[in-house]
């Protein structure tokens, strides 16, 4: 008695299990990001969620973009009659590796409290994501139009650029549908692999089982708000780390390229041009950020770790003549920061660094609420 009292609790229970893995696979369940703690019962973040050391920094990385903004201080429901919302996507140095979000570049204009001519708050968001890829930022830029800007800041360096990297980023990979989509609307010049899977395994990845690490990434982004919400702490702050490089090697190569120009096609000014339309009456301002200028070892050959001279001379020409052709509003800030105010790579700034670009970049664009 008690075991057939078992096997038919298992079987059921087996059962059960195979019925809700199937009826699953019917569910949208990325929209599941837009259920969410945050600006509830914890406070909204500064920045999205990212990083591997969870224990300490309260933070982890996942591919799910509705629960990245769903955990943002950024509410896409009713924009306050009183506010002009800037947001400001783009790379590692917009979200701040080894910033504090009160230090980044959208935190620190923030910090500033301005206002339009006609009293609204000016406000700035940050929508920075590590790693470098112009269409990431586009793939952000397309779920951002939902929080209702007034202007947005694209801060751009070369390295996003290389039209054969931008699905390198683990969040571009992970999201080849959403990037698929804004391919066909927008006619991008991009080369999305097909998926290799067969029928089997792509039903098997829509049920729970095959979605597991997504939901428990949904779950721990949810427990580790109530940290963030209590310390402010996002990400890892260590007392030591390895300075951006100023003695470089003796190689005048970028991304395998011998020069002594940039192939034109080769690079995604298409996706800079496809954001802008996006955008439509959304004025969208491209800032090429600064990076590190190094003094040291070969700085005749090149700037710094990630570029030669020659490369990212033609990079600056290109962009400038590209903006002027097109009408884009385009401010260049190269150079702005000295080297001293660079910390772990030839893009990322002290918050020293930060201010001296805030000081460069804010009467280029006040004009846009003035």
């Amino acid at each position: 008695m008690n075991g057939r009292f078992l096997r038919n609790v298992l079987l059921k229970g087996l059962g059960i299990f195979i019925i809700l893995n199937l009826l699953w696979t019917v569910v949208d369940s990325p929209k599941l990001g837009t259920l969410s703690l945050y600006d509830h019962l914890f406070r909204g973040r500064e920045r999205f969620p990212y990083g591997e050391n969870s224990v300490e920094s309260y933070n982890l990385s996942l591919n799910n973009i509705y629960a990245m903004f769903e955990s943002l201080r950024l509410d896409a429901v009713e924009v306050p009659v009183n506010e002009f919302r800037v947001l400001v996507i783009g790379d590692s140095s917009t979200w701040g590796t080894l910033l504090r979000p009160e230090e980044t570049l959208a935190g620190q204009l923030d910090a500033l409290n301005l206002s339009t001519s006609d009293g609204r708050r000016v406000r700035f968001y940050n929508l920075g994501y590590p790693t470098l890829s112009l269409t990431k930022d586009l793939m952000i830029l397309d779920e951002g139009m939902d929080y209702m800007p007034d202007l947005i800041l694209w801060p751009v360096t070369l390295e996003s650029f290389p039209r054969n990297r931008q699905l390198d980023s683990p969040i571009a990979a992970n999201n080849l549908g959403r990037i698929q989509s804004l391919q066909q609307e927008y006619g991008l010049d991009l080369t999305i692999p097909a998926d290799s899977r067969t029928p089997l395994q792509r039903f098997y990845a829509r049920t729970i089982v095959g979605q597991r690490r997504a939901l428990a990434d949904l779950l721990r982004l949810q427990v580790y708000g109530a940290m963030w919400s209590a310390t402010g702490i996002d990400q890892v702050y260590p007392a030591e780390y390895t300075p951006a490089a100023r003695d470089l090697e003796p190689d005048a190569t970028f991304n395998g390229w011998q020069g002594p120009n940039l192939d034109e096609s080769q690079i995604s000014l298409d996706v800079l041009q496809a954001g802008i339309q996006m955008a439509g009456s959304i004025p969208v301002v491209l800032i090429n950020e600064p990076v590190l200028v190094s003094s040291g070892k070969n700085s005749d050959i090149r700037y710094n770790f990630y570029y030669p001279r020659w490369a990212y001379d033609d990079y600056r020409r290109i962009l400038s003549d590209r903006s002027a052709s097109r009408g884009w509003n385009y401010i260049d800030l190269w150079n702005a920061v000295p080297q001293e105010r660079f910390t772990n790579s030839a893009i990322h700034l002290d918050p020293a660094g930060v201010s001296l670009e805030v000081k460069s970049l804010l009467p280029q664009i006040e004009g846009y609420w003035r």
